[in-house]
C-alpha cells in the first residue's frame, strides 16, 4: 500500500473496531464474527508496530492491554464522589420521597439497579478519554486510566467533541464471566474470589492492563460529575445524551408516587436472579438539577438521593445429605443436598458447608431444616440450622478419612481448615496438576495451556503428567483445533523441557507449601531428586525458607506410593533429576535486587531466576538494605527511588556480566 494511505486505513481500522466494540458491548447485538473481528484488529496492531509514529494512546488496540505499572498514583476528585445513604424499609422510603417534596414542588423520581461493583471516574477533553480513576474515599482515588481502557463499554473517543466532561459509573463483572474466571482460577489452584464485587475491584487494580483485559470487565454509567458546553437541566435528559455519546448508561425509570416508586423497586429486587450482572439494591434520586440544589448536600451524601438496600434473601429447606466434593487443589468440600428451594431468582437444590469445622460447629445434621441463602446473590450457602425444627430423625455426618475419587488417605492443613487428598494422580485434581507442571515457571511448555490439556483428558490421552512425555501424536492431531503441526510444536517443547533443572521439577511436581524459592533452595540442599526424597525432616528443616509445615508436605508428598511411581515413570522418560544451577554461596550471596521497567531482552521472571541461580535475593520493593537496582526502559518510582537512597544502578548487560562473572 502506498504509504501516504497508510494513515487513512488506520484511522478506518479504529473506527470500524470502535463501532463493533459498541455493537457488542454497549447495544449487545454485534454486526460481526469473532473472527473478523479479531483478524482487523490484529491488521491493525501490524500496522502500528510498523508504524509507531501514528501511535494512538486511545487506539482500540489498547483494550487488550499495555505497559503494567510499578504503581496507581493518586487522584484528588475535582467533584467528590460521594456515597448514598441507605433505607431499608418502605417507612424510611415513603420517609425520603415525602422529605423532598416538603422541600421542592412536585419532584419526579429516576429509579435505577445499585450496581454491585466499583465506582469509578471517567475524564474527558475535547471528546477523548484521558483519566479514569477509582473512587478510594470520595476525595483521592486512584488512576487506573490503563485498566480502564481495557473495558469494552467504555468509549475511547466520544460521538461528539464535549471540551470536557467527567461522568461517574459503576464497574462490575457480569455473572457468567464471575464464573468461568473462578473455573479457570480453580485449575490453576489459584485462590477463588468470593462474589463478582470482589473479582471486578481486585482485576481494576491489577497492575498489568493485560491482566484486567482477559478478566471481562464492564460498567454502567450513572451521572455527569460536571460538563462544559452543553447544558443539562435534569438527569433523564443526561443520561439519554451520555447514551448519544456511546456510553452504556444505567437503565431507568421516571416516576412520581411513592406507591409506584416502591412496586419499581420490588420489581427490580425479584429480577435480580435473571439480570446478568449483581445488584444490591436500587437507587432513587431526585430528577431536576435545580430542584437537586434547593434540596442541598450532607458532607458525604446529597440528600435528593437514597439507596434501598433489598435484605438477603433466606428461605428454609430440608437437608436431604451431604455429599463430598473433591476441588482441583485436592480439598475436600462438604455440599448440601437440599429439598428444592426458589431464592433470589433461581431453584437451589445444592449449597456450599465450606468445611468440616463448620458442620460441626453449626452442629448441621442430615434430616435438619437448615437456613440458605445466596452468598453475594450468586453461591448458594448453608446459615445454620432451625434447632426448634429438629426430629429424632437426624443424623450426625461423618466426615471421610479416605478421598472418595481416588481412595488414599486425606490429610489435614496444620494452619487451616482444609481437608485434602494429597494423591497427585488423583483425577479430581488432574487438571490442576497439570496446568501446573506445564506453567512458565514449572517444566515451562509453551503452547499447552488449560483448554488443551482438559480436552487431551476428555479424549482419554493422558491421564497423569508422565502420560505427557509419551504422547500419542495421532490421537491428539485428530482432536478439533489441534493438527499436526499444534502437536509437534506441543512435543518439541515438552522435549526441551526434560533438561531443566531439577529445582524447576521440584516446583512442578506440586507439593503443598512448595513455592518457587523454596523449590530452588531445595535442590541445592538436595542435588538429586533421590536425595531429596530420603530427606529426614530435621534435615529439610535445616534448609532456608523451609519450616516444620513444608518439610511435613514433603515427606508426605514422597511417602505416597502412587507419586513415587509417577517420578519413576518421569525419570524413565528422560527428566532432568540434579540440580544444574551454582551451589549457594556464590558472588550474589547476601545480594538483594529490585526489578524496574521493561529490560531489552529478559523477563522479570527470567532476570529473577538468573539472579536467584547466583545465590541472590530478588525482592519487590526498594530499601536501604537494596543493594542493585536493575533498571529498564519506562523505569518508574522505584528508579526515582533508588537515585535518591544513592543505590547503585545496572542495565540488563551490566547485570549479565555480573552474572557470567559469578
Amino acid at each position: 500500500m502506498n504509504r501516504e494511505a497508510l494513515p487513512e486505513e488506520i484511522r478506518r481500522i479504529r473506527e470500524t473496531l470502535e463501532k463493533w466494540s459498541y455493537e457488542y458491548y454497549v447495544l449487545d447485538a454485534p454486526s460481526v464474527e469473532d473472527a473478523e473481528y479479531d483478524a482487523l484488529m490484529r491488521r491493525l496492531q501490524q500496522l502500528e508496530k510498523e508504524h509507531p509514529e501514528w501511535d494512538d494512546p486511545l487506539s482500540p488496540s489498547r483494550r487488550v492491554g499495555g505497559r503494567a505499572a510499578d504503581k496507581f498514583e493518586k487522584v484528588a476528585h475535582t467533584v467528590p464522589m460521594k456515597s448514598l445513604a441507605n433505607v431499608f424499609s418502605r417507612e424510611e422510603l415513603y420517609g425520603f420521597l415525602d422529605g423532598v417534596r416538603a422541600a421542592v414542588p412536585d419532584p419526579s423520581f429516576a429509579v435505577e439497579y445499585k450496581i454491585d461493583g466499583l465506582s469509578v471516574s471517567l475524564e474527558y477533553e475535547n471528546g477523548r478519554f484521558v483519566r479514569g480513576s477509582t473512587r478510594g474515599d470520595g476525595v483521592t482515588g486512584e488512576d487506573v486510566t490503563e485498566n480502564l481502557k481495557t473495558v469494552g463499554s467504555i468509549p475511547l473517543i466520544l460521538r461528539e467533541p464535549v471540551p470536557q466532561l467527567e461522568v461517574r459509573g459503576e464497574v462490575f463483572m457480569p455473572k457468567k464471566r464471575f464464573h468461568k474466571l473462578n473455573e479457570e482460577r480453580e485449575i490453576a489452584g489459584e485462590s477463588l474470589f468470593a462474589n463478582p464485587r470482589n473479582a471486578a475491584a481486585g482485576s481494576l487494580r491489577q497492575l498489568d492492563p493485560g491482566i484486567c483485559a482477559a478478566r471481562g470487565l464492564d460498567i454502567f454509567i450513572f451521572n455527569v460529575q460536571r460538563v462544559s458546553g452543553k447544558a443539562l437541566t435534569c438527569h433523564d435528559e443526561s443520561l439519554d445524551w451520555l447514551r448519544s455519546l456511546g456510553f452504556k448508561v444505567s437503565p431507568y425509570r421516571l416516576l412520581r408516587s411513592n406507591e409506584e416508586i416502591y412496586e419499581e423497586i420490588l420489581r427490580r429486587g425479584e429480577e435480580r436472579g435473571e439480570l446478568s450482572f449483581d445488584i444490591d439494591g436500587a437507587v432513587i434520586k431526585t430528577n431536576d438539577f435545580e430542584q437537586r440544589k434547593e434540596i442541598g448536600e450532607l458532607p458525604h451524601a446529597p440528600k435528593w438521593a437514597i439507596a434501598y438496600k433489598y435484605p438477603p434473601e433466606i428461605k428454609p429447606t430440608k437437608l436431604l445429605g451431604i455429599t463430598i466434593q473433591v476441588g482441583r487443589t485436592g480439598v475436600l468440600t462438604p455440599a448440601a443436598e437440599l429439598a428444592p428451594v426458589h431464592l433470589a431468582g433461581t431453584t437451589v437444590s445444592r449449597a456450599t458447608l465450606h468445611n468440616a469445622d463448620f458442620i460441626r460447629e453449626k452442629d448441621i445434621r442430615v434430616g435438619d431444616t437448615v437456613l440458605v441463602r445466596k452468598a453475594g446473590e450468586i453461591i448458594p450457602e448453608v446459615l445454620g440450622v432451625k434447632t426448634e425444627d429438629r426430629t429424632g430423625n437426624t443424623r450426625p455426618f461423618v466426615f471421610p478419612d479416605t478421598c472418595p475419587a481416588c481412595g488414599e488417605k486425606v490429610s489435614r492443613d496444620e494452619d487451616a481448615a482444609a481437608i485434602r487428598c494429597t494423591n497427585a494422580a488423583c483425577p479430581a485434581q488432574l487438571a490442576r496438576n497439570l496446568v501446573h507442571f506445564v506453567s512458565r515457571g514449572a517444566m515451562n511448555v509453551d503452547g499447552l495451556g488449560p483448554a488443551i490439556i482438559e480436552a487431551f483428558l476428555d479424549a482419554g490421552i493422558i491421564r497423569d503428567v508422565a502420560d505427557l512425555y509419551t504422547l500419542d501424536r495421532e490421537k491428539a492431531a485428530a482432536i478439533e483445533g489441534m493438527g499436526e503441526k499444534s502437536v509437534d510444536n506441543i512435543v518439541r517443547e515438552l522435549d526441551a523441557s526434560k533438561s531443566l533443572c531439577l529445582s524447576r521439577l521440584i516446583y512442578a511436581l506440586g507439593i503443598r507449601n512448595i513455592g518457587e524459592k523454596t523449590a530452588v533452595a531445595l535442590a541445592r540442599a538436595f542435588p538429586t531428586l533421590d536425595a531429596l526424597m530420603e530427606a529426614s525432616e530435621e534435615a529439610l528443616c535445616a534448609v532456608p525458607d523451609v519450616g516444620k509445615v513444608c518439610a511435613d508436605s514433603i515427606i508426605a508428598f514422597f511417602e505416597n506410593e502412587t507419586n513415587r511411581a509417577l517420578i519413576a515413570r518421569l525419570k524413565e522418560a528422560g527428566l532432568n533429576t540434579k540440580y544444574l544451577g551454582k551451589a549457594a554461596g556464590t558472588k550474589f550471596a547476601g545480594l538483594t535486587f529490585v526489578l524496574t521497567g521493561t529490560l531489552p531482552t529478559l523477563t522479570r521472571e527470567e532476570a529473577s531466576r538468573m539472579i536467584e541461580d547466583a545465590g541472590g535475593k530478588v525482592s519487590s520493593s526498594v530499601s536501604k538494605k537494596t543493594s542493585f537496582v536493575v533498571a529498564g526502559e519506562a523505569a518508574g518510582s522505584k528508579l526515582t527511588k533508588a537515585q535518591s537512597l544513592g543505590i547503585p544502578l545496572l542495565t540488563e548487560e551490566e547485570l549479565l556480566g555480573k552474572l557470567n562473572d559469578a
